[in-house]
């Protein structure tokens, strides 16, 4: 009885597996020309069609070519601090290609956001997954100096308890043991009652 209730456990996780598989090709495919079309007109400046606004649309894949260097839109879209739709759209857009796993991509978008709109509404949030897309990546470096980001620039934000928590784990993982210890005492001190609160907690007893 047992074994036949794992083995039709098993099934359901492997068709699961398949339909995200299917998911996440079909985000590929289509997402790209969505992508482009949103860049350009967050580029140029158009207003955003209404229809491109769902939180869950498949606006995910790369930026263009030029977009992860582009010195020359930098002006014009920080004197543009005021329009959280564009802010929204071009958040979204790095937020589905983490969706899409695609994490390269999404590492120059959450980039791009940051260099246009650092001081939006979602720049703590864009400073924080920015962080977690190194770290899936395994750029233990880029992803530390993310994190570390985000209460440095973002302190007030409610990213800050996570983001220094996955500081420790990141500092763990390169070998820094020294400094795990104080990060995550800061984390149970300074944020307490958090989820990250509770895992720094247990993180703390088991060193």
């Amino acid at each position: 009885m047992q074994l036949q209730q794992m083995q039709e456990q098993i099934d359901r996780q492997q068709n699961t597996i398949e339909i995200l598989q299917n998911e996440v090709s079909r985000l590929k495919q289509e997402g790209l020309e969505r992508y482009q079309d949103l860049d350009r007109r967050i580029t140029s400046g158009a207003a955003p069609a209404p229809s491109a606004t769902p939180e869950n649309s498949a606006d995910g894949s790369a930026p263009a070519a030029g977009n992860t260097a582009a010195p020359a839109t930098a002006p014009a879209a920080s004197s543009e601090p005021g329009d959280p739709a564009k802010e929204k759209l071009y958040y979204d857009a790095a937020f589905d290609l983490i969706k899409a796993k695609d994490f390269d991509k999404a590492a120059q978008a959450f980039n791009a956001f940051l260099r246009k709109y650092p001081n939006s509404q979602y720049a703590g949030n864009a400073q924080y997954w920015l962080g977690e897309v190194n770290l899936a990546k395994g750029d233990l470096q880029g992803a530390g100096q993310a994190f570390a980001k985000v209460s440095q620039l973002y302190p007030k934000h409610n990213k800050v308890p996570d983001s220094l928590y996955k500081l420790a784990d990141v500092e763990r993982r390169l070998g820094h043991t020294d400094r795990v210890k104080g990060i995550l005492q800061q984390v149970v001190t300074q944020y307490p009652g958090t989820s990250a609160a509770q895992l720094a907690q247990r993180d703390l007893q088991k060193l």
